[in-house]
């Protein structure tokens, strides 16, 4: 025999009692009123149709209403520091290094002697220069001698020439005679200009020694190779007993007092920025801050991105500030009025624009589009707000423009 069944059935049998013979006692076990569930379903809707025309619940918002404050803007770039002058000094003649070396990071002085090239033959080879010269120049005086000489006859010659011209008119001399003295005329004039072609080629030796001398002069200073200025070896200078050919290099120096900063600034800040504007930094490494002023600013972007150079000079006397090092470079620029707001109440609209969500008179939410202009440990600078803004601190992700909303008000902290 089956209990199972026999249990269902009974329990069936009992519930449609309930429903039928008990009713009243049911509903009132599970707490319904036995005169509304009396009350036909017309009647029913009839009561609730007003509820359902009921005005919504409001979404309650937390708003700050804050007021714009002139601040100090500033062009915030990322970039690194750069000695303010590295040169490669290398050889401009050929010869074996005969100093000892300097070894690198050693502080040398403009005009310090850093590499010293031996002399070989090159004082022989000025001596001869300048013996040669002495020689040019002993010539000029008898070269000037022969001008005058040539000079006097020919005048002596004129005076000749003018007085048989005189005697043939006359006729108390021949033509022969004239004729010899319009010769030796001839041949005075050529021999002045004989004479003053040696004078020049005196002269014209006497130019040559020099440079010859000047030449010698030059190759002995090239064996002395100092730094062109102050600063630190970043190399080793070349060894001694090394052979140093023309454009091998000496030695490396770098100049970091004052030290630059080198940054690249977008094209839509660019406007902002001008040289002689202060700015400042703060390096990467250890976080030490340093100031100075805009020295430079390109007037050609860079075809790959657009940015434009700008370099920044700041004392470093110390030389704590290495070359290369990262900086967060901040450049002064003319100031605006902005809100102070949490970052918390900035937010993206559908379209992916930054803003905020603010409420007008009427407490209907406005999207409200704004620009970052600095970031601080109190909160967000940002600008495109009216000089007075009730700002959705709280629940601002929770309503969208165009709905009303139930604000409580707070002061904003500044």
């Amino acid at each position: 025999m089956r209990i199972f069944p026999i249990i269902a059935a009974a329990a069936m049998a009992f519930l449609m009692y309930m429903v039928i013979i008990e009713r009243q006692a049911l509903l009132e076990f599970f707490g319904v009123d036995p005169a509304l569930a009396a009350q036909p379903e017309e009647e029913i809707l009839a009561e609730q149709a007003p509820l359902a025309g009921a005005a919504p619940q409001l979404v309650k918002v937390v708003v700050a209403r804050s007021e714009a404050q002139a601040i100090d803007s500033a062009v915030v770039l990322r970039g690194e520091t750069a000695a303010a002058r590295q040169v490669d000094v290398r050889a401009e003649t050929s010869a074996v290094v005969v100093s000892e070396p300097l070894r690198k990071g050693a502080q040398i002085d403009a005009g310090q002697v850093m590499c010293r090239l031996d002399e070989g033959t090159r004082q022989a080879a000025l001596r001869q220069a300048q013996a040669q010269l002495t020689e040019a120049q002993s010539r000029v005086p008898e070269a000037q001698a022969r001008v005058e000489q040539a000079k006097a006859q020919l005048e002596e010659a004129k005076i000749n020439q003018n007085a048989s011209s005189r005697l043939n008119a006359d006729g108390f001399a021949s033509t022969t005679r004239l004729a010899g003295a319009d010769a030796a005329v001839a041949t005075a004039e050529a021999a002045v200009s004989s004479a003053k072609s040696g004078l020049n080629a005196a002269q014209s030796g006497i130019e040559a020694a020099e440079a010859a001398v000047a030449s010698a002069e030059a190759e002995l200073e090239r064996l002395v190779i100092k730094a062109p200025f102050s600063g630190l070896l970043e190399s080793d200078t070349a060894e001694l007993g090394s052979l140093l050919q023309p454009g091998a290099l000496c030695a490396t120096v770098i100049q970091l007092d004052p030290m630059k900063l080198v940054g690249f600034v977008p094209e839509t800040e660019v406007n902002r920025v001008e040289v002689g504007a202060r700015a400042g930094a703060r390096l990467a490494a250890g976080g030490d801050r340093v100031t100075g002023k805009v020295t430079f600013l390109s007037r050609s972007a860079d075809p790959q991105t657009r940015t434009f150079r700008v370099e920044i000079d700041v004392p470093n006397t110390d030389l704590a500030i290495r070359d290369g090092q990262t900086a967060e470079i901040l450049i002064a620029a003319a100031g605006s009025d902005a809100h102070l707001l949490p970052q918390s109440a900035l937010t993206l609209n559908d379209e992916g624009t930054l803003g905020v969500r603010t409420i007008d008179e009427a407490n209907i939410v406005q999207f409200v589009p704004v620009r970052l202009m600095r970031d601080t440990p109190d909160g967000s600078w940002v600008s495109g707000l009216p000089a007075t803004a009730d700002v959705i601190v709280v629940g601002q992700e929770y309503v969208i423009e165009g709905v009303e909303v139930a604000p409580t008000y707070r002061e904003v902290t500044q």
